[in-house]
């Protein structure tokens, strides 16, 4: 059990527990005054209660293509204070937006899976998690133009690596990069993810960076005061 300043997330049947990247995501992540937000791989469904802390007017839809983590994220949901405002579906967003042809969302956030056509990871569950294709990306994208509302922002972490690629897919979709903020373990470390925020307005490329560590094990005040309404330890 991860406790949180408003709620705890028990990471029992999910093969990717809380991480840097989803926290990272969930406090980042912004639209103007959402009241629909939507969670594509929800997991432990950390990232949706966060944004349902941050967000007191939304309701936040959750979609979770595994079973296990879909049970332990519906469990987390209902014992948070947010219960009322947080719907979980067990399914990959492709069945969920097929049921929901007409559903629009002021917000869309995920940490996908991000491997692209690299070696499987052990273990069926982790590799479902983590890996990913091209075609993965091009339904995503597709599936996250159509049901954005007009004025709606998207958010993505990804590895550096997949830039180009989810920028090509997102501009097929006319979806354009807004902003790119670039993270890294420390100040001298190069950049090993990326958070991404993509909109139907013109591109900005307005870009930015995160640094975790101001040194070993000694967290930088940016993401302290960034992590601070969330973490017990800030």
């Amino acid at each position: 059990m991860f406790r949180f300043k408003q709620f705890s997330v028990d990471q029992s049947g999910c093969a990717m527990k809380i991480n840097t990247d989803g926290v990272l995501l969930g406090a980042i992540a912004e639209a103007d005054e959402p009241k629909s937000i939507l969670d594509i791989g929800t997991g432990t469904g950390v990232i949706a209660l966060m944004l349902a802390q941050r967000y007191p007017d939304a309701v936040v839809d959750a979609v979770e293509i595994d079973p296990d983590a879909a049970k332990t994220a519906s469990g987390n949901f209902a014992i948070s204070p947010f219960a009322d405002r947080l719907r979980l579906f067990s399914m990959g967003f492709e069945e969920y937006f097929g049921k929901h042809h007409d559903k629009k969302y002021d917000l869309i956030v995920s940490n996908p899976p991000f491997y692209v056509d690299s070696l499987k990871s052990p273990g069926a569950k982790k590799s479902l998690a983590k890996h990913s294709n091209n075609d993965f990306f091009v339904q995503l994208m597709a599936h996250v133009a159509a049901h954005l509302s007009p004025a709606g922002a998207c958010w993505l972490v990804l590895p550096m690596s997949l830039r180009d690629l989810v920028i090509e897919y997102s501009e097929e979709n006319s979806l354009y990069i807004q902003e790119i903020i670039e993270i890294r373990s420390y100040p001298e470390s190069a950049p090993h993810r990326m958070i991404l925020s993509l909109s139907a307005s013109e591109p900005l490329f307005l870009e930015g960076e995160m640094i975790i560590f101001d040194s070993k094990d000694v967290y930088s005040g940016m993401y302290r005061d960034l992590l601070q309404p969330y973490f017990l330890a800030f």
